[in-house]
């Protein structure tokens, strides 16, 4: 918004993506008053997106409705030629993802017929039959190429993680060469912290409730569900 100078409101919203980033923005999005539509590959990501409220559609369906695009797949060529040529016109782009790849910039530039730095970090691109499409931040990562990055509450608890797993990996170098998850114990350290700074208190476990949860309840031999 402080980039385009536009409201959110009343936009359709086609955000491309519907992992942690995708779905936040799409709730942010829809509190704003948008119209969202989510496109995915993953179906228990689209049927999340359903149970959520949102429209679930190809892109190329999504293309031709939506006035503000984002993409968050981490993927390449999610916005390409055939979304290009059926999109509104002054459609907004932006990629909330990973690398500038996620939107086609070289397939955009080959369809214009004029180019032009509109506002900054906003590029226009002219079609041949009049339309511009307007790409923000050349379609790097948009809160940071276009915005202040991210707020220190998200990057304390990064910077946290990234500490205590390097400390990880120095007392436990038998690990064997690979990715590897962040050990749950880091994680549920970290968020003890945060919650704290937030006022946050947890309730604790009783012995009791600890054996219970420990016990294969949830065998069917022994009568229980699944």
């Amino acid at each position: 918004m402080r980039t385009t100078n536009m409201l959110v409101p009343g936009m359709t919203v086609v955000i491309a993506g519907y992992g942690w980033c995708g779905r936040g923005i799409a709730k942010i999005a829809s509190g704003m008053g948008a119209r969202v539509i989510i496109t995915e590959i993953d179906p228990l990501q689209g049927m999340l997106a359903v149970l959520d409220g949102y429209e679930v559609k190809p892109m190329l369906d999504a293309s031709g409705q939506g006035d503000l695009f984002i993409t968050a797949t981490s993927s390449i060529d999610v916005l390409t030629t055939p979304h290009f040529e059926r999109m509104k016109n002054d459609a907004l782009l932006c990629n909330a993802g990973h690398f500038n790849a996620e939107i086609d910039v070289p397939a955009l530039e080959a369809l214009a017929v004029q180019k032009e730095a509109s506002r900054t970090n906003i590029d226009s691109y002219t079609m041949k039959d009049g339309r511009a499409i307007h790409l923000i931040s050349k379609a790097s990562l948009v809160n940071i190429a276009a915005g202040d990055g991210h707020p220190i509450e998200i990057m304390d608890m990064s910077f946290g993680l990234q500490a205590l797993s390097a400390e990880y990996l120095s007392k436990n170098r038998e690990l064997e060469p690979g990715v590897h998850a962040v050990p749950r114990e880091i994680d549920e350290h970290i968020a003890r912290l945060k919650l704290q700074t937030f006022g946050g208190i947890l309730d604790e476990e009783t012995k009791a409730q600890k054996q219970y949860r420990a016990t294969d309840r949830l065998n069917p031999s022994q009568g229980g569900r699944t």
